[in-house]
């Protein structure tokens, strides 16, 4: 692999990552106004159920899942190419536990769909942890990516 792609591949991983976590700020609103909705009285509710959130918070949630698959084992694969090594720290550690927390909140979507309080806290609570976990990921990643910017090629 010529060696200026193997090193411009590195920014691949945070550019979808700094976008992921932007859209992930989205799909907590879009979950936010499902919530309105649900529990509105019944005249709000009639306006709020135009703007169809839980279709869209749910079509986001999707999406906002294969991204971070794709983002968190990409990431990897990226590491890997250019190091021959994986680099278990801190980074590489929670951001499995991220992509095994959305996993579990998304899989929490048949029970909320029947109504079940306690999976819809549960998703929430995952969710939250997750965000707050990525937003320390953007910290340690932006460090990471500082020490690739200092190493970069002449």
């Amino acid at each position: 692999m010529p060696e200026a792609l193997a090193y411009n591949l590195n920014f691949l991983h945070p550019l979808l990552m700094g976008g992921l976590l932007a859209l992930s700020g989205y799909g907590m609103f879009l979950g936010i106004k499902a919530k309105k909705t649900r529990t509105a009285d019944a005249e709000t509710r009639k306006t709020l159920i135009k703007g169809q959130f839980a279709k869209r918070h749910f079509q986001i949630g999707s999406l906002i899942l294969v991204l971070m698959v794709l983002g968190t084992f990409g990431g990897m694969a990226v590491t890997y190419l250019n190091n021959g090594k994986l680099f278990v720290g801190p980074h590489l550690l929670v951001g499995i536990g991220m992509t095994c927390l959305i996993a579990l909140a998304v899989a929490l979507t048949p029970l909320m769909q029947q109504g079940n309080l306690i999976a819809r806290k549960a998703h929430v609570g995952l969710n939250m942890a997750m965000v707050t976990l990525f937003l320390w990921q953007a910290v340690s990643g932006l460090q990471i990516l500082n020490k690739i910017w200092e190493n970069r090629p002449a």
